[in-house]
């Protein structure tokens, strides 16, 4: 109740943003079936690591999807959606490319650098596209 009390008074601060409030359940049944009907999702921590990980397939892999937290003081954290991952550390296995896409995410939002940072999506997206990738 209390996301949805502040939330309800945010939005009044910003009327061009639509709204709409979900159960966790219905919100992961969208976000399958209809992904793009999605923009940003707001929600707590576990329901957040939840939808995160499977949103994480529509890319096609964990390893593909980058992470932004952003504090109210303006402080903004970038990281890999999947962590660290130091379970498979020195089985070159591990995936870069969130790293990299959120270093392209860093770069834009918090650097206003759009073009390394469309540069580096573009890397990213070319050895995807030649099938230069980890096994993920």
């Amino acid at each position: 109740k209390l996301w949805r009390q502040i939330v309800n008074d945010v939005k009044n601060d910003y009327p061009e943003v639509e709204v709409n409030h979900m159960l966790v359940d219905a919100c992961s049944m969208h976000l399958i079936t209809q992904p793009t009907q999605f923009d940003v999702i707001v929600t707590e921590n576990l329901f957040g690591d939840i939808l995160s990980d499977e949103a994480s397939v529509i890319p096609g892999s964990l390893g593909l999807s980058p992470s932004a937290s952003f504090g109210q003081t303006g402080t903004r954290l970038y990281e890999p959606i999947h962590g660290s991952a130091p379970d498979i550390a020195n089985e070159d296995k591990a995936n870069p490319f969130g790293m990299v896409l959120s270093l392209a995410l860093c770069l834009r939002e918090s650097l206003n650098q759009n073009d390394a940072a469309n540069e580096l999506e573009s890397i990213v997206y070319s050895f995807i596209q030649s099938n230069k990738t980890t096994a993920d």
